[in-house]
Order: C-alpha cells, then structure tokens, then sequence
C-alpha cells in the first residue's frame, strides 16, 4: 500500500469505456509475455476492504484456467506483511531470475481514486501506513482505491467493497486479455513464416537462406 502524488502517464481509470481492452495494452507494453519465468505478486489482506485489491486480483487470476503464470497472493493465501520478505528471499534465489509483477493497492488524491497505474520498478508495499517492508516487482501495477494523507489505516478498513471488487477484476481481466492477445499475435507470425516457407519450396527456392 502506497500514497501516490506524483503524475504518471500510464493509467487507466477502471470506469471509462474500453477500461480492460486500454489495460491491456498497456500491459503488452510493460510485461514480456516471452520471458522464460513470470510471476504475478498480488500483495494486500483480505482483512482490509481496502487492502484486499491485490489478493482480489490474484484469486481472479488464479480462476483462468487458460492463464499460465505463476500467481502469489490470493484471498486464500494472502502475500502481506508477515511472508512478504520469505517471499521476496525466495524469488532472489531462484535458478531462473523471474520477472516480476507486482499489485497492490494505493491511496492517492481524491480526484484519481479509480485510476489504475502501471510502471516500471518496484511497488513498497506499505509505506502508505508507515511500515518497512521490501521492495518488490520489476514493474508495477497500483490502484487508487482511496485517499491518502490522514489515517490511513481507517481509509483503508472504510473503502468501499465495490471499488475495490471493480478495479481487481478489471485488472485480471485485462491481464489474460493481453496474455490471449501476445498468444494470438505469436500463432499469427508462425501460420504467416508457415505459408512463406511452403510458398518457397512451390517456386524451388527451399534451400534458399
């Protein structure tokens, strides 16, 4: 959980038209569905309406059965506080360096409550209520579910269910949309090499390099 201020530029708010087809795009930017290890971090509690965003992503995540990624944190399996450093061990020593996709909930100005940021680096999951907890994530995925600035923690247990419930599925939704997206693109590159090759052995050219 963190207080957002500053302006970014990748956004989108979960209410606008075209809310999971814009995520997703997004999210082909960010995240290198061809890496070799991806793992989707989904931090928060489901103790906290608030907090929950993350383990509410995660649980949708993990319902795909058509998505193949590795998912931690769920309302089943929370990644917080109390596992997060044993979890942030474990990925460091890892044979494979995964990549690493960080969600989690922050609290922002008022007028941005909604809005769902992605960027580069890593989240800091709880800062916004003052804890020392580690970095995490090799992009970011954040949504403003609250405003921040003064007891937090209260903001976070009084934020609406709704909002939180909305932002959650619009990102695992977008999530396996660009997912089916980069699928379908690398299936189409391979049928269209496919035709060229047995265009080539049709005119002799089958050894041609």
């Amino acid at each position: 959980m963190q207080n957002i201020n500053e302006t970014v530029r990748s956004f989108v708010h979960h209410e606008q038209s075209g809310a999971v087809w814009r995520l997703s795009d997004l999210f082909l930017n960010y995240i290198p569905f061809g890496h070799e290890q991806i793992i989707f971090c989904c931090i928060g509690t489901d103790r906290s309406t608030g907090d929950s965003l993350g383990p509410l992503t995660g649980s949708f995540l993990e319902s795909y059965h058509s998505f193949p990624f590795r998912v931690i944190g769920t309302l089943e399996n929370p990644l917080h506080a109390v596992n997060l450093q044993d979890t942030v061990e474990e990925l460091q020593q890892s044979s494979t360096t995964p990549f690493v996709v960080a969600i989690d909930a922050c609290l922002g100005s008022e007028k941005n409550i909604g809005q769902i940021i992605v960027h580069e680096g890593p989240l800091l999951p709880g800062k916004a209520v003052k804890k020392d907890l580690p970095a995490i994530g090799d992009i970011s995925i954040k949504g403003i579910v609250n405003v921040g600035g003064f007891m937090e923690m209260v903001v976070l247990q009084n934020t609406r269910l709704k909002t939180t419930y909305s932002m959650s599925d619009k990102i695992a939704r977008a999530l396996l949309l660009a997912w089916q997206r980069y699928s379908l693109k690398g299936k189409n590159n391979s049928n269209n090499y496919a035709h060229y090759d047995d265009s080539r052995e049709q005119i002799g050219y089958s050894n041609f390099s």
